[in-house]
Formats: C-alpha cells, structure tokens, sequence
C-alpha cells in the first residue's frame, strides 16, 4: 500500500469516526491531513461531499497553494486555505474543521470576548496543560465570507501543533 492510499484510509477512518458524532451537518466541514512535507501535499475532502458516505471521491491531493496536484473534476473544500496554512505554519500532521450545535453556541455566546478560556478541565491535559491553575485559550474569530481573509485571521492563531480556533457562528 502507497503512502498515498495509507494516508487516505486514515482520514476515511476519521471522517467516519466525526461523522458518527453528527459533526458534519450536510455537507459542512472537512478534513485534511498531510501526506509529504517537500513539496507540502495533502488530502482534503472534496466539496459538496456527504461526509456520512465513504467513497472514492472523498478526498483529492492538494499542493501548498491549495490546488489540486493533478487535474480532475473535484473541487477542494471552500476551506483548504485554512488548512494549508496549519501546513505551513506548524508540523501538524492532519487538521479538523467541524460543524456542532456547542461550536456555535459557545462561539457565539463569548464571541465578544474573542475567546473561550477552559481552567480545571481535564480536557486541557491533551494540549499539555498539566499545572492546576493552567488555562486553555481557545481564540474565536470573526466568520468572514472572504475566505483568503478568514485565513488571514486564522493564521495569527497558529502557533502550536495542535491548537483549537473556533469560527464565530460557524
């Protein structure tokens, strides 16, 4: 088995993993994980997808710029500039984009704040967070419909590996 064909079994597996959650209302969200660093490709799911399905069209290898690597009638997710850049940015080896009624609920209701602080949650140990009085900022940003602008505003919070942003609304 490929690389190629290892890594897209992988984020199959995933997808389905989210999809059994009802992260991915219709056809929103998408995935992505990398496949090769030089030059920088990677799997994203195509758009207009159901993500409850497994096909062979799911996915489509993109290079850096967020092209498709070879030419084919799939359309990259709206989003695949969100992921090249945690890509670029970071040694990140896949990258998440989902859609819950708790994303927009709490995005909206600290939207002002522009983030989301979690203190005395177990669940800030996955990001390494171990000391008792440690807190986990989740940064919110505005939902541009401008994509290039919303990657703008994405990529100054892209400092880590792994990390959490959420989309105000979205």
């Amino acid at each position: 088995m490929t690389k190629l064909q290892e890594k897209w079994n992988e984020l199959a597996d995933v997808k389905d993993v989210l999809a059994g959650r009802d992260w991915f209302m219709g056809t929103s969200g998408n995935l992505a994980i990398k496949v090769n660093d030089a030059p920088l490709q990677f799997l994203v799911t195509a758009s207009g997808k159901d993500k409850y399905k497994r096909t062979d069209e799911d996915f489509l290898l993109i290079d850096a710029t967020g092209e498709p690597v070879e030419a084919n009638h799939l359309k990259p997710s709206a989003e695949t500039l969100l992921h090249s850049a945690i890509y670029t940015k970071t040694g990140a080896g896949c990258s998440l984009h989902v859609h819950t009624v708790a994303n927009n609920v709490l995005s909206e209701h600290y939207g002002r704040d522009g983030k989301i602080d979690f203190k005395g949650q177990e669940l800030i140990k996955a990001f390494g967070l171990w000391n008792e009085d440690a807190v986990l900022s989740i940064p919110i940003i505005a939902n541009h419909a401008d994509i290039p602008r919303l990657a703008e505003d994405f990529e100054e919070h892209l400092t880590a590996d792994k990390g959490a942003v959420l989309i105000r609304n979205h």
